[in-house]
Order: C-alpha cells, then sequence, then structure tokens
C-alpha cells in the first residue's frame, strides 16, 4: 500500500458518475466511471433514479479505493461537484427517495412557472433576490410539483418528515450516514429558492412555491466542512471538505479565482462563466447571476455571470448521428479541415430555440447559404464554426454586462480538443485562448475545494502554480474578415427567427 495522500472527487454527472484520484501535483491519477440511467416518462420528462445516482458514485467510489488499495491514512479528503438543479426528496427515517429525481433538463412544471411567476413584477423580485430568471431549468418549481403529485408528500412535508436536496446534498447526506443535511452556496443559488445576496434560504420565495422550510438542507461553504464518511465500504472517517455546482466548480478549477477571469466549457451545451468578484452583477443580455465557489482564505461572497448555449458540442453528434456526414466526433476536424473555409455556409443550431443573448424558444435549426459546390466538408465545416459563433455571441453580451473585456478565454471540455475549433473561436472572439494540459476541470474543481478544506493544499496561489503549460490559441483572422463572417453569422440567426 501506498503511503502517499491524495483527495478523491466525486463527479457526479448527468449521464455518469465518476470518482477521481488527485495527487500533490494536481495529477489525475486514475478515474472510475459508471454510467446510469436516462428515465423518460413522457416528452419533455427527464428523471433519474436516485438509487441508481447514488450506487453509480459509490460503486465508482469503492472501486478506486480497491484498485489503489487506499485507507483512510491515503485520502486526506473529498470533494463533490454535480449536475445542478436536479432535484431530490426523500425520507430521512428510511433514508428512501419519494420518487424519482427531476432532472434540470426536465420542462414539466414550465405551466407552473409561469402561473406562479408570470407577473412581471414577481419575476423581477425573483431576480433581484436570486439572480435567476424563472425557468423551469431550476430546482423551485421541481420540489413544488413532487410536493403536489405524490401522495401524501406535503402533509409528511409540513410535518417535517421530508428533506429536499440537490444530488450533492443526497450524497453528503447518505455518506455521512444522515448526520449531514447542507449544500454549498453555488448549488443553493441555483434552487431559485435562495437569496444571493442576503446567503439565506429566502421565505418569500418558499411560501411562493409552497416549500417548507424545514426541508431545506444547511448552506455550508464550498470548501469546507461537510462531515466525515460513515457508510459501509467506505473508509471511516474521511473529511468530505468540498462541494460544489460542476459548472462553478469547472471555473475553480481553472483557476479562475479572481474578478475578469473566464472560461468556457465546450460539452453537450457550452457554459461560459465570468467570474465577477464581490459584486453580483445584474445581467441587462439576460445571462444569470450566480454564486462563485471561494477558498477559504477568502471572507465575502464572490459571484459570476453565466451564460448558456444550448447545443454546442451536441452538434458533433447530430452530424455523426442524424446526418451521417462524420463517423466519429474526432474525424469532425480532419474533414473541416479539406475545405479553405464553409463556402458561405452557416449551421444555426437552434434545434431546442436559442438561448443567451437570443432568447427566442421557438426558433429552429437552419442551414444557409447552400449552393450546386456545398459538399459535406463545408457543412462539417459549418456546424463547428457555429459553436464558436454562439460562444461568441455570449462573450459580446457578457463583456456588456461585466462592462469590462475578457482578455483570455480558459476552455474545457471535449469539443475544446477540436483545434480547428479552438483557432476559430480565437479568430471570431479576436481573444486569446488558454486550453489547459488537463480539460478535466470539473472535477479537478471539486478536489481543489477539499484539498483546500482540508490543508492538502495551502491556497490558492500554490494551485495557480500547479497548472502547467497551457496551450494557447491567439487570433490571426484578420478583423475585417472576422467582422464579415460575424455579419453572415447574425443575418443567418434571423433568417432562423423569422416565420418561414
Amino acid at each position: 500500500m501506498s503511503h502517499e495522500k491524495y483527495i478523491i472527487a466525486l463527479d457526479q454527472g448527468t449521464t455518469s458518475s465518476r470518482a477521481v484520484l488527485v495527487d500533490h501535483d494536481a495529477r489525475m491519477v486514475d478515474v472510475v466511471q459508471r454510467p446510469f440511467t436516462q428515465i423518460y416518462p413522457k416528452p419533455g420528462w427527464v428523471e433519474h433514479n436516485p438509487q441508481e445516482i447514488l450506487f453509480s458514485q459509490l460503486g465508482s467510489l469503492t472501486e478506486l479505493i480497491a484498485r489503489h488499495n487506499l485507507s483512510e491514512n491515503n485520502i486526506a479528503g473529498i470533494g463533490i461537484d454535480n449536475q445542478r438543479e436536479t432535484t431530490i426528496v426523500w425520507d430521512p427515517s428510511t433514508g428512501q427517495p419519494i420518487a424519482n429525481a427531476i432532472v434540470w433538463q426536465c420542462r414539466r412544471t414550465a405551466e407552473l412557472v409561469e402561473e406562479l411567476c408570470g407577473n412581471p413584477q414577481v419575476a423581477q423580485r425573483i431576480r433581484q433576490k436570486t439572480g435567476l430568471m424563472p425557468d423551469a431549468y431550476f430546482s423551485a418549481s421541481k420540489v413544488r410539483w413532487l410536493l403536489d403529485n405524490v401522495p401524501g408528500a406535503r402533509e409528511r412535508a409540513e410535518a417535517g418528515e421530508l428533506l429536499f436536496g440537490t444530488v450533492d446534498t443526497y450524497l453528503v447526506w447518505v455518506l455521512t450516514g444522515g448526520l449531514v443535511h447542507a449544500t454549498d452556496p453555488t448549488n443553493a443559488s441555483r434552487t431559485m429558492l435562495y437569496n444571493i445576496h442576503e446567503n439565506r434560504w429566502d421565505e418569500e420565495l418558499l411560501d411562493l412555491f409552497g416549500v417548507p422550510a424545514s426541508m431545506m438542507p444547511e448552506v455550508r461553504p464550498s470548501s469546507g466542512s461537510f462531515g466525515e464518511t460513515s457508510y459501509p465500504g467506505v473508509p471511516a472517517g474521511i473529511p468530505i471538505c468540498g462541494v460544489a455546482g460542476d459548472q462553478q466548480s469547472s471555473l475553480f478549477g481553472q483557476c479562475c479565482f479572481e474578478s475578469g477571469q473566464a472560461k468556457n466549457t465546450y460539452g453537450t451545451g457550452c457554459f461560459l462563466l465570468m467570474h465577477t468578484g464581490g459584486e453580483a452583477v445584474e445581467s441587462k443580455n439576460q445571462l444569470v447571476t450566480t454564486i462563485a465557489a471561494s477558498a477559504p482564505e477568502v471572507d465575502h461572497t464572490e459571484y459570476a455571470l453565466e451564460g448558456s448555449v444550448f447545443v454546442g458540442g451536441a452538434v458533433i453528434q447530430w452530424l455523426r448521428d442524424e446526418l451521417g456526414l462524420i463517423r466519429t466526433a474526432a474525424e469532425s476536424e480532419a474533414l473541416a479541415r479539406e475545405v479553405p473555409d464553409t463556402g458561405g455556409v452557416y449551421v444555426v443550431p437552434a434545434f431546442t430555440g436559442l438561448g443567451a443573448p437570443w432568447w427566442e424558444a421557438d426558433a429552429r435549426g437552419t442551414i444557409c447559404g447552400i449552393t450546386r459546390g456545398t459538399n459535406r466538408s463545408h457543412l462539417v465545416r459549418a456546424g463547428l464554426e457555429a459553436i464558436a459563433y454562439q460562444v461568441s455571441d455570449l462573450v459580446r453580451a457578457m463583456e456588456a454586462d461585466a462592462e469590462r473585456p475578457i482578455d483570455v478565454l480558459n476552455v474545457d471540455g471535449g469539443a475544446s480538443a477540436n483545434d480547428l475549433l479552438m483557432q476559430f473561436q480565437a479568430d471570431v472572439t479576436r481573444r486569446t485562448l488558454h486550453r489547459p494540459q488537463n480539460v478535466e476541470t470539473t472535477a479537478l474543481g471539486a478536489a481543489y475545494l477539499a484539498g483546500l478544506g482540508c490543508g492538502f493544499w495551502k491556497n490558492t496561489s500554490e494551485l495557480s502554480a500547479l497548472r502547467a503549460d497551457d496551450n494557447v490559441f491567439e487570433p490571426h483572422m484578420e478583423v475585417s474578415r472576422a467582422e464579415e463572417l460575424l455579419a453572415g453569422w447574425a443575418a443567418a440567426v434571423h433568417r432562423t427567427i423569422a416565420p418561414c
């Protein structure tokens, strides 16, 4: 058995759970990943079985521990990052969930949100208190739905017999043997029930959504104590000392610790976050204001602006699975390089509407500029460029809100491995991109928060020094050409929005 100490990050995502072993040099030594079932009971509904999430996460943890013959003496601490907004309600006397988890993607409560928050004054109050736009995306209406639709749930909740939590809270509760019912500010700020300025559950919002305060978890600092492990098969007494929602964890893992630093994750969608320090910047471009994860050395609440692209890397999946233009995602770069440009073709992937800054829910996908000479290389390149254009729109909106430029954009996520896409992103945004050697920054952020929480690392300066040399992409395209391309993109978007 090695006597070296490690941090374990539990990276709980939407489709799989991973346990990641991280050493003192911030290297990912090993990863164990287990998928779990996606449940679609009705069109627009998305559920997970909380027990399956739990077993996939604990299974990956125990396998990782067994692989490396680890004990409580080798594991300095555990950090958790998680899919945000996904909602679980359970009975603490039995540990049993009262129903499947309602996933962040689920749209079943859209009408309920409109009913409760349709009044512009109510919507503005929610925006002011939470930094969020009223939407079924967030947890508040999901809790309400469970209490209203599971027989006996409301009565049990009002009698103090049920607990609510996002996935992090449920994992902490189970891992500590039911001793700790807590979340962190980053996850709390995504529920639409948390006042991000006063750092508390908001009574007015709890009343609006009919959620008893007794259900709500304690909110503890992202880097700090969430109890110790007390679960069969897991070494006892390991401190759980870091928790954050996945996107804020990624921001932290990218070492964006200061105001003005930003990262973009190229996943199924794209998530752009800018650290805004101690200022909660109110967006004028329909971005959201959220709480950022902070190191223990910070003595005040830190915030971030966040914008989302609905269809990012999913464009590549669409080119592969629906159009059959490529066999693998990796093939997209080589094929796109076969042509110098798209030949004037634009793909607008508004498959589920357009997100920020357009916010057109009824928009649908469009391909513009096809000629007799258009071939599959042009279409694949246009698909890749569409990802960059959407992120460029977000960058401009965020810079306008923050009233400062993003000088360097830190990038991560699966599609960030595509060098052609990253270079084009640098060209059209006219910003320098930094891609770290380790693009698994979400799990790394959870490890960093836990490591700081238990003294494994001293401070954020030590973490920044551990970051290996980045791949850097500088803008090379002429400004006039970039502006011409962006004008063509804007025209294509307007065609998408305009009725056929």
